[in-house]
């Protein structure tokens, strides 16, 4: 895929600046249990040509891979439209967004659910947010909120993300003023889910943390941006 860049705004719909291809490199810290997280490295790798996209984050100790997150979709009116995600530990379970049907299906034979227009999935809404944010910043001020569909390899929710105000951030890749959005969990073993978007780099993702409802979360902090 061609490295390149692309912004989108069509009457009725949010400005959009979609970013061009970017790896960015993560220090990652956590907790998993009782074991701290250590020796981990988080590395995510967007690519888009301006038609189509394809991103994976991949959280790797040494030469393994212990997770990867894969979306990938195409640059549409709406922005990023995914139109495959997948989740791999041991296996892979992938969701795909059939939009001709209006529905989501999910590989693991969960029912399918409608689609709703400018859906995402648990990966490419990081990059949709800083699209929607580098359009527009004053549409996203603190104390608002942007609600996405967000689809997983088994459901499909209204993800809920909070504007924050900027943080400073003292990094492995130097100092950012960040904007911060919280995804607060909404029912049982929800995740929480925190971003950090640099304008400075676009609106590009600085740090990121999810925590599960039992304590365990994982930090990614920006050690590295090439283009």
């Amino acid at each position: 895929m061609n490295r390149g860049s692309a912004s989108g705004q069509q009457e009725g719909t949010a400005p959009l600046q979609i970013p061009g291809s970017v790896r960015l490199s993560f220090a990652a810290t956590g907790q998993q249990g009782a074991a701290p997280m250590s020796g981990v490295f988080g590395e995510l790798v967007w690519l888009q040509d301006g038609r189509s996209y394809d991103a994976q984050l991949s959280l790797k100790l040494l030469f393994r891979t212990l997770r990867s997150q894969h979306s990938s979709g195409v640059i549409g009116p709406t922005g990023i439209e995914p139109t495959r995600f997948s989740d791999k530990r041991r296996s892979e379970v992938a969701s795909h967004f059939v939009r001709d049907q209006g529905k989501v299906l999910f590989s693991n034979n969960t029912p399918s659910v409608p689609l709703l227009p400018g859906a995402q999935d648990r990966l490419s809404i990081v990059m949709q947010i800083g699209a929607l944010m580098a359009g527009d910043p004053a549409r996203y001020p603190p104390g608002g909120a942007l609600a996405i569909q967000t689809v997983g390899v088994d459901d499909a929710d209204i993800w809920i993300f909070k504007v924050e105000d900027d943080e400073p951030l003292h990094l492995p890749a130097g100092d950012f003023v960040a904007r911060r959005l919280v995804r607060n969990p909404r029912k049982p073993f929800d995740d929480k889910l925190e971003l950090w978007l640099a304008p400075e780099l676009g609106w590009l993702p600085v740090r990121m943390r999810q925590t599960q409802a039992n304590g365990d979360f994982a930090d990614l902090q920006l050690r590295d941006l090439s283009r």
